[in-house]
C-alpha cells in the first residue's frame, strides 16, 4: 500500500466516532488558539497605554523670568493630559508614594516646588537644572517602568528644550540690542566725524580770521602811537600856547595903564605872537579833528578782536569735550582783548562825553585864531584900541588854557588806549598761532573720528541683528541642534504584527506536537505488513502535514480578517508556513519515532531551546553565548526571519535561504525517521517491554 493511502487511512480514523472527529477539531483549532489568543493579547498595547493608572504630582510654585511669568509645571501638566499617554492622577506627593508602593499607581511624575525656579535660572548668573522626579515600582510590573523611562524621557526633552528656547532667545535678544547700540554709536561717531569737520573748517577759519585781526590790531596800535605821539605835541603845544597867553594877559593886565607906550614900542612883537597863537590854535584844532574821526574807529576794531577771541575760545575750549592745552594762552589773550576793548570805548566814551567841550574848545580854537589873527592884522594899530586889545589878551589867555587843559586829558585816554592796543596786537598773534595749532589738531581728530565711526560700522556689521522670525528658527535650531530623522522601512502596522513572526511557528510547532499525540510516527500497519522505511516515514508525516495546513489556513484566516494582520506578501506568508508545518511535522515525527515516550519531551526541550535562540522578541546578541552558539542550527530561527520580510516586507533572500534550510531539515528528518522505522521491525526486548510509557 502507498504512504499517501496510508496516510489518508490514517485520518480517516478520526471519522469513526464523536470523540475523534472532536479530537480531529481541536487539533486543528490547537495553533489557532494559541498563536491567535497570544497575538491578539499583545496586538496594540502600547495604544491603550491610557488605561494605565498613574500618579502626577505638581508641586511647581511657578516664576517669574523677565517680568513673564513662567509655569513649567503647568504647562507639562496640560501636555501630559492632552497627549493621553497613561491616565493620569492628579494627587499629592503623599498619595502619589502611597499609590506606587500599594500598586494603586504603577509609577508617578513629581514636579517639584522650585521647577519653575529652576528652569527660569538658566537665563540668570546662577543657572539651575530642574528636575523632573518620577517613581516607579517593578514590583507592580517592569514593562510600565520601562515604557515610562521612554515616555519621561521624551517629557524631559521637550522642557529641556523650552528652558534652552528661553536661554538663547535671551541671548539673540542681547545681540540686537548690542547691533542696535553700536548702530547708534556709529552713528553718533559720525554725527561727531562731521562735527569735528565743520569744527575743524571753522578753526580754520578762524585760524584765517586771527591772521587778519592780527593785521588788523597791528594797524590800529601803530594808529594809536601816531594819535598819542601828536597828541603828546599837542599838549605840549597847547601848555606852550596857554602859558604865553598867560604871560601876555598878566602883562597886558599889569601894565595895560602905562602900556600904550608900551604897545606903541611892541606892535610888532605882538603881532607876531599873535600870528604864532593862530597859527597854533589852527594846529589844535586838526589833530581834535582826526582824534574824534578815528576815536569810533578804534573801538569798533578792539571790540572785533575781543569778540573774534572770545569765540575762538568758546569753541575750542568751553563747548568741546576734548582738553585743549592752548586754552590758557587763550584765556590771556581773550582777557586782553577785552581790556582794550574797554580802553578803546573808554576813549571814544570821553570824546562823546567830552562831545560839547570839544565843540566849545574847537569853537574856541577857532575864535582864538581868529582873534589871534584879528589882533596880529592889528598889531599895527593895538596902542590906537588898547581897551579892545586888553580884551582881547584876556579872551586869548583863557582860551588857551581851556585848549591846554583838553590836549592833556585828551594825550592820557590815547596813552592808555595805546597800550591796550599793544597788548591787543600781542595778545591776538598768541591766538592766531594757536589757532594754527588747533587747525593742524583740529584735522588730525576728523581723521581719528572717520577711522572711529567707519571701525563702529563694520563692528554693526558683523554684530547679528535678529528679527522675530530669524530668532525664532535660530533658538529652534541651537535647542535642538540635533534632530533625530527616522526612516522605519517597511514599518510592522503595531505591536502584534511585529511579533507574528515568533508567534505563528511557535503555535505551528505545539500543533505538530499535539497532533504527533493522536497520531503514530509510525503507521503500525505499515510496520506490521513489513513496508519500506520510506514508505512507513511518509506514511506517518502526511497526515500531520496536511492537518498542518489546515491549520496554518485556519489561523492565518483568523489573523488576517478577525484580528487585523496585514502582510505584505500575503500568498507567500501562507504557502512558506505550509512548507514550516511539513519541517515541523518532520522533526516532531523524528523525535517521537527515535525515541517514543522520551521523545516527546524532547520536542518540548527543543520548542523551548528555539524560543530562547530565535530572536523573536530581542535580537539573539542580547542574549547570552549559549543561544548565540545554537541560533544558526535551530529551524525556528529562519522561520522568524523569513516571516518577518514576508510580514512587513523587504528583501526575499532570507526566504530563500530559510526554505533551503527548512527543505533540508524536512529531508533529514525524515530520513531519520526511516532509519527509526527500519529498526522498529526488528523486535527486542526493549519494545516489549519499554521503561517509560506516556
Amino acid at each position: 500500500m502507498r504512504s499517501p493511502r496510508l496516510a489518508a487511512l490514517e485520518l480517516r480514523r478520526f471519522g469513526r466516532g464523536k470523540l475523534p472527529r472532536a479530537a480531529l477539531v481541536a487539533l486543528l483549532l490547537l495553533p489557532l488558539l494559541y498563536g491567535a489568543l497570544y497575538l491578539w493579547s499583545f496586538w496594540d498595547p502600547y495604544s491603550r497605554l491610557d488605561r494605565i493608572p498613574v500618579a502626577l504630582v505638581n508641586d511647581d510654585r511657578g516664576a517669574t523670568a523677565d517680568g513673564k511669568k513662567l509655569t513649567a509645571g503647568d504647562d507639562i501638566t496640560e501636555g501630559l493630559r492632552d497627549s493621553r499617554v497613561f491616565d493620569w492622577h492628579e494627587v499629592s506627593a503623599a498619595q502619589a508614594r502611597a499609590g506606587v508602593e500599594d500598586g494603586t499607581y504603577y509609577l508617578s511624575l513629581t514636579m517639584p516646588a522650585d521647577f519653575s525656579t529652576r528652569i527660569a535660572s538658566s537665563g540668570g548668573d546662577f543657572p539651575e537644572t530642574g528636575a523632573l522626579q518620577v517613581r516607579t515600582n517593578d514590583a507592580n510590573n517592569y514593562i510600565v517602568g520601562q515604557i515610562s523611562r521612554t515616555v519621561f524621557g521624551e517629557v524631559r526633552t521637550a522642557a529641556s528644550t523650552k528652558a534652552s528656547r528661553s536661554f538663547l532667545d535671551k541671548m539673540f535678544i542681547s545681540f540686537s540690542d548690542i547691533h542696535g547700540a553700536t548702530v547708534e554709536a556709529a552713528d553718533g561717531a559720525d554725527d561727531l566725524s562731521g562735527g569735528i569737520g565743520k569744527a575743524e573748517k571753522g578753526s580754520k577759519d578762524l585760524a584765517d580770521g586771527l591772521k587778519d585781526a592780527k593785521k588788523g590790531s597791528g594797524k590800529l596800535s601803530k594808529g594809536l602811537k601816531t594819535l598819542d605821539s601828536g597828541a603828546g605835541d599837542l599838549e605840549t603845544g597847547s601848555r606852550q600856547v596857554a602859558n604865553g597867553t598867560q604871560a601876555l594877559a598878566d602883562k597886558v593886565n599889569g601894565f595895560a595903564g602905562p602900556l600904550a607906550p608900551f604897545l606903541k614900542d611892541n606892535e610888532k612883537t605882538i603881532g607876531d605872537t599873535a600870528q604864532l597863537v593862530a597859527d597854533s590854535a589852527k594846529v589844535v584844532d586838526n589833530h581834535l579833528a582826526t582824534l574824534v574821526k578815528r576815536a569810533p574807529t578804534a573801538a569798533e576794531g578792539a571790540h572785533t578782536a575781543s569778540d573774534a577771541l572770545a569765540a575762538v575760545y568758546l569753541a575750542r575750549c568751553e563747548d568741546q569735550v576734548l582738553d585743549d592745552p592752548a586754552c590758557a594762552d587763550l584765556k590771556k589773550a581773550k582777557d586782553s582783548a577785552a581790556d582794550v576793548a574797554v580802553v578803546a570805548d573808554d576813549l571814544n566814551t570821553l570824546i562823546a562825553d567830552q562831545d560839547g567841550d570839544l565843540k566849545t574848545l574847537r569853537t574856541n580854537l577857532a575864535t582864538l585864531r581868529t582873534k589871534a589873527q584879528e589882533l596880529a592884522d592889528r598889531a599895527p594899530n593895538l596902542s590906537e584900541d588898547l581897551d579892545d586889545a586888553v580884551k582881547q589878551v584876556n579872551a586869548l589867555n583863557t582860551g588857551a588854557a581851556e585848549v591846554a587843559d583838553g590836549a592833556k586829558a585828551l594825550h592820557a585816554g590815547l596813552g592808555t588806549a595805546n597800550t591796550g592796543a599793544g597788548n591787543l596786537n600781542q595778545g591776538v598773534g598768541e591766538l592766531k598761532n594757536g589757532a594754527e595749532d588747533l587747525n593742524g589738531g583740529m584735522f588730525k581728530l576728523v581723521d581719528g573720528s572717520g577711522k572711529l565711526a567707519g571701525g563702529l560700522h563694520d563692528g554693526a556689521a558683523r554684530i547679528p541683528d535678529y528679527d522675530k522670525d530669524a530668532r525664532d528658527a535660530r533658538t529652534a535650531v541651537m535647542a535642538d541642534p540635533v534632530k533625530l530623522v527616522s526612516e522605519d522601512m517597511h514599518k510592522a502596522a503595531n505591536y502584534g504584527t511585529g511579533f507574528a513572526p515568533y508567534f505563528i511557528p511557535l503555535s505551528l510547532w505545539v500543533g505538530a506536537m499535539v497532533a504527533y499525540m493522536l497520531i503514530a510516527p509510525m503507521n503500525r500497519r505499515a510496520l506490521a505488513a513489513g513496508a519500506s522505511a520510506w514508505r512507513i516515514a511518509l506514511a506517518g508525516w502526511l497526515p500531520v502535514v496536511a492537518i498542518g495546513i489546515l491549520q496554518t489556513a485556519a489561523l492565518m484566516a483568523v489573523l488576517h480578517w478577525a484580528i487585523g494582520l496585514e502582510m505584505a506578501r500575503a500568498a507567500g506568508t501562507v504557502g512558506f508556513l505550509f512548507l514550516v508545518s511539513a519541517c515541523f511535522a518532520a522533526l516532531v515525527q523524528w523525535l517521537n519515532a527515535r525515541f517514543g515516550a522520551a521523545g516527546r519531551i524532547l520536542v518540548l526541550a527543543l520548542l523551548m531551546l528555539q524560543l530562547t535562540s530565535a530572536g523573536g522578541t530581542y535580537p539573539v546578541q542580547t542574549s547570552p553565548g549559549f543561544f548565540n552558539a545554537i541560533h544558526p542550527f535551530l529551524p525556528m530561527s529562519y522561520v522568524v526571519e523569513a516571516l518577518r520580510r514576508l510580514i512587513t516586507g523587504g528583501g526575499l533572500e532570507p526566504v530563500g535561504y530559510a526554505c533551503v534550510v527548512l527543505v533540508a531539515f524536512t529531508v533529514g528528518a525524515l530520513a531519520l525517521t526511516a532509519l527509526s522505522a527500519r529498526r522498529r521491525q526488528v523486535w527486542t526486548l526493549d519494545r516489549l517491554h519499554p521503561e517509560l510509557s506516556l
